[in-house]
């Protein structure tokens, strides 16, 4: 079959389970290159389309491990890029705190130096505390959208400020650039103003890979408009079909090809020789957690504080708050849907930041992505280890050989860039 399932593996040191490190034998850093090269490297020996790094402002005791101590993701990717020759590499950078020519020249030099695998995840960061550390009143939901989409704009113009071909490097002339090639930008906006050239060839790629991962109403309009990939948080298999289709039908309003963009919901595998075992191995992490730490996950996720309210308390209606509203609505919809005690939604925000948390043998999981792909509520998905090496090696090593199996996923990359992993075809120079 041509169709086949796209991979991402999400990148925390410490495990995506708040409590993966500690396991016996799981990393407990998200600090080191031992780490960080164990991990790219299993994902390429299991020909994942790319690894990606989340990123965020805000340390605190509360959150999960991974954030309160961890490496700057284009830091990381830049070493991971000399450790890999196939995976895609993706990294969060924030429209609300940095600034459009800084995050062009970045992924553009990424780009170059891993021979085109270079992704920018988008994000609007949501947590109101990250703009002390800018001096900055960090902006509204809405107005922090509108900052992102000119913020999107200038970035692509300022990857296309290069003609292909500018460089020439004629030994004879002693001609490096044909400059009648390059162009300015003079971009003069609402936002931001800036002259452009970037100071570095068009890449690669033309333009890095796209993600994106808004759950709002504008989020997912923006998401449709910009990105290759969307990320999606999802509760369920039926919920998951329902997120994939209306974001197709979103692609076809903003005039795109709905089949050139990757649809992927997060999902944590957890792998046991037995649909019980697996069980039993969530069950051991869980219990990790049971003096309630995990409180500020779920109210930090909501917007909302809920150290008022009893564990064995129906979730109440709350309204959707300023800051992520892809958590936000993904866990109220699920409580409603299923009637949920705060308890339930504290278990499975504990165990995948909110995600979906898929428990059971190798071929239960791999029957569960089967369904998913071929049922329209994935392209694919972004695989969320509990910890690593163990919960991954598990994934790699027992779910993916079944998958490649049944033909559904790639036994080889067939191409060198991460454009070539997802189908998408490298976009055009726009008309001079």
């Amino acid at each position: 079959m041509t169709r086949q399932i796209h991979f991402g593996l999400f990148m925390l040191g410490t495990g995506n389970h708040y409590a993966g490190w500690r396991l016996p034998g799981a990393f407990d850093t998200f600090t080191t290159l031992e780490v960080a090269r164990a991990m790219a490297e299993a994902a390429e020996r299991a020909k994942f389309d790319l690894l990606f790094l989340g990123d965020g402002y805000v340390a605190s005791p509360d959150t999960h491990p991974s954030w309160q101590s961890r490496a700057e993701p284009l830091t990381q990717l830049g070493a991971i890029a000399a450790m890999t020759t196939r995976v895609g590499l993706g990294a969060t950078a924030s429209t609300t705190y940095s600034d459009p020519f800084t995050v062009a020249r970045a992924f553009a030099s990424l780009d170059h130096l891993s021979s085109g695998r270079a992704a920018w995840n988008i994000v609007t960061t949501g947590r109101e505390a990250s703009g002390a550390h800018f001096g900055k009143t960090h902006p509204d939901h809405d107005k922090r959208y509108e900052i992102a989409d000119e913020f999107h704009e200038v970035v692509c113009g300022l990857w296309d400020c290069w003609d292909d071909d500018a460089v020439v490097a004629d030994r004879a002339t002693g001609q490096y650039v044909d400059w009648s090639k390059v162009r300015t930008l003079d971009h003069e906006g609402t936002y931001f103003s800036c002259k452009g050239p970037l100071n570095i060839a068009r890449s690669p790629q033309g333009h890095p890979i796209i993600l994106q991962a808004g759950g709002s109403d504008v989020g997912q309009r923006f998401a449709a408009k910009s990105a290759d990939i969307v990320f999606t948080v999802i509760g369920d298999y039926e919920d998951a079909r329902e997120r994939y289709l209306a974001m197709r039908a979103r692609l076809v309003e903003a005039d795109r090809n709905p089949d050139e963009v990757c649809i992927m919901p997060g999902v944590m595998p957890v792998v046991g020789r037995t649909d019980g075992d697996a069980l039993d191995r969530l069950n051991e992490l869980q219990a990790f957690m049971e003096d309630g730490r995990g409180l500020y996950m779920l109210s930090d996720r909501l917007g909302q504080d809920l150290s008022a309210y009893s564990m064995d308390d129906p979730v109440p209606d709350l309204p959707l708050a300023d800051a992520s509203h892809g958590f936000a609505r993904a866990l109220l919809s699920r409580a409603k849907r299923e009637n949920l005690r705060i308890r339930d939604l504290y278990n499975i925000t504990v165990a995948a930041r909110g995600h979906y948390v898929l428990c059971g043998s190798a071929q239960t999981i791999a029957d569960e992505f089967e369904k998913w792909f071929t049922g329209d509520a994935a392209d694919g998905f972004n695989v969320m280890p509990t910890h690593f090496p163990g919960g991954f090696d598990a994934f790699v090593d027992e779910v993916v050989p079944i998958l490649q199996q049944r033909g559904l996923y790639r036994s080889d990359y067939s191409g060198t860039t991460l454009r070539d992993h997802l189908g998408i075809a490298r976009p055009a120079m726009p008309p001079r």
